[in-house]
């Protein structure tokens, strides 16, 4: 496993800024609208509820369009169509909410027009001026993203064309990987052809590849999925799309190029900003409510075994980066991560005390000091020892996609069953199969969910031990 070039990516760390700026310009223009109109900078309490209520809508709604989504290399105008929409709906719901509360006529409606209308301005211009600063550095090489292309056929070529054509989208065609060993080692449109046995070399300096392949050679493209199904470099293919038949599937487009996003990445910079203030708040909280827990279970392991109190497991984190996981010790046995065997029911290296934390997941709650630290998240995949992973990966399909986020404390998977013990291949399966239904699904309202389902009937578990 490897991870992507590690590289400050700009763009998606402006959708973050772009969140701030929506919610404090539409409230700035709300009340300088008001101030101009009414020559009075005093803003009465139902105008300042009506725009703290646009901006909660604004959080909640704009991203339903994909409005804090990269648009890099896109068409800008679908995205004014997107603002337009997703302004529109989050007006209606205001409305809507006025009506039921019976104040709508206490509000000016020339304010409304002129804060609307500017507003939607506002949006569509800001945006625009990032857009014109960001080709700007990426026509000076910053914020660039390294594209290997597999296919140096016409398909293959004519991408990169493209590419090279449309500079200020910010994407770099530096190698072909073609089966063709007759043009190996040679240049194609200006850029290298490496074989099919350089591709793993090849994607450790770039940061997607994307597949330009007939396609007559859905085999060989599956061979490719299969030959990168470790790694967490994004993967596109780029179909034909005149004769390729879309069934329920939806295409992107970079570059005016249409394609496929096989495996890209589930959280955009302000989920993971969101995911990580949601992850310090409660951790941080739960940490002071149970410190005195603790410290006595720190005692009565101290007292009730020898050994360390914290048992230190190396297990794999977010892009399959190694990380130290916290756990109360449970056994008398501390084993390396080389020669991990997993708990099994009635297994002698546990301590009767250790049963007791393992069936009631107290053993966990240092984890929290991981989530304080980065390494883990409240909610997530739960981590798996290095050589279990070692060991599934090649037996459960799509098993090392669980590592697109950080692991969690609690999972989708946990809160349906499955903790503990995973001594079938179908158990695990099932475990992954949740897992990634969590990933694909992502919100904060779910990550809520499991928390409550956790709290609900989490703590003790039949197959825990």
């Amino acid at each position: 496993m490897k991870n992507t070039p590690s590289e400050f990516n700009l763009s998606d760390h402006l959708n973050i800024v772009a969140k701030a700026l929506d919610v404090l310009g539409i409230f700035a223009l709300g009340y300088l609208v008001y101030a101009f109109y009414h020559d009075n900078f005093l803003l009465p309490d139902y105008y300042s509820t009506a725009l703290v209520l646009s901006s909660l809508l604004i959080l909640i709604v704009f991203p339903n369009f994909g409005l804090y989504l990269s648009w890099r290399g896109k068409n800008k105008f679908s995205r004014t169509i997107n603002i337009f929409y997703a302004w529109g709906s989050a007006l209606a719901l205001l409305l809507i909410f006025g009506f039921f509360n019976k104040n709508l006529e206490a509000f000016s409606r020339v304010w409304f027009f002129a804060w609307s209308t500017s507003s939607f301005l506002y949006l569509v211009i800001y945006r625009t001026l990032l857009d014109i600063g960001l080709n700007h550095l990426r026509k000076k090489g910053v914020n660039r993203k390294k594209i290997a292309i597999y296919g140096a056929g016409q398909v293959g070529r004519d991408v990169y064309k493209k590419i090279k054509t449309d500079y200020e989208s910010g994407f770099d065609a530096v190698a072909f990987i073609d089966d063709n060993t007759d043009i190996k080692s040679t240049k194609v449109e200006g850029i290298e052809v490496f074989a099919p046995d350089q591709l793993m070399s090849v994607l450790d300096t770039c940061h997607e590849l994307w597949i330009a392949l007939p396609l007559r050679a859905e085999k060989r493209v599956l061979e490719i999925l299969f030959q990168t199904r470790h790694l967490t470099t994004v993967v596109r293919y780029i179909p034909d799309i005149y004769n390729f038949r879309l069934l329920n599937h939806r295409i992107t487009e970079i570059a005016n190029i249409p394609m496929i996003e096989i495996n890209g990445t589930p959280l955009t910079a302000s989920g993971i900003t969101l995911k990580r203030i949601e992850d310090i708040f409660i951790s941080s909280l739960i940490l002071i409510a149970i410190f005195p827990l603790m410290l006595l279970i720190a005692l009565l392991i101290k007292l009730t075994s020898k050994g360390p109190i914290l048992y230190k497991q190396e297990r794999h984190g977010w892009n399959g980066k190694t990380i130290k996981v916290y756990k109360f010790r449970s056994m008398s046995v501390v084993e390396n991560n080389s020669e991990f065997v997993q708990a099994t029911k009635n297994d002698s290296r546990i301590t009767p005390l250790g049963r007791f934390l393992r069936q009631s997941s107290l053993d966990e709650l240092p984890q929290f000091i991981n989530v304080l630290q980065g390494r883990m998240s409240v909610v997530g995949p739960r981590p798996h020892a290095v050589s279990m992973n070692h060991d599934y990966k090649e037996k459960v399909a799509n098993y090392m996609q669980r590592h697109k986020v950080k692991p969690g404390i609690t999972g989708w998977a946990q809160v349906n069953g499955f903790r503990g013990e995973t001594d079938t291949l179908d158990k695990m399966e099932k475990r992954v199969e949740f897992d990634l239904f969590y990933i694909q699904n992502w919100s904060l309202w779910l990550d809520l969910k499991i928390i409550f389902l956790t709290v609900l009937k989490g703590f003790f578990g039949k197959n825990a031990y």
